[in-house]
């Protein structure tokens, strides 16, 4: 459980860092669209299916909600990238 644990905890500073700068670039809404979309949609139903369709019990339901850290920061990250930041930099002075 330990490693799973560590493993969320690795996964949540990068998805922090990556909505940080999602709301710092004004993508509040997309980065609502993918929250919602990463734990409800995601997360949650896998937490369940592991937890009580695998009989994981409560590695299942922490594994699901890791896989939900994974998907939001991997869905961040796509939109973070392509991102011009010279172009994004001068639009702020």
């Amino acid at each position: 459980m330990l490693v799973l644990l560590a493993g969320s905890h690795f996964l949540d500073g990068i998805q922090s860092v990556l909505s940080g700068t999602a709301r710092g670039c004004g993508w509040q809404k997309i980065g609502a669209l993918i929250n919602l979309g990463a734990y409800y949609l995601f997360g949650i139903p896998a937490g369940v299916i592991l937890a009580f369709v695998y009989h994981l019990g409560g590695k299942g339901l922490w594994l699901g909600i890791t896989l939900a850290l994974f998907a939001q920061a991997l869905l961040l990250l796509i939109v973070t990238l392509p991102t011009n930041w010279e172009k994004r930099g001068k639009e702020g002075s």
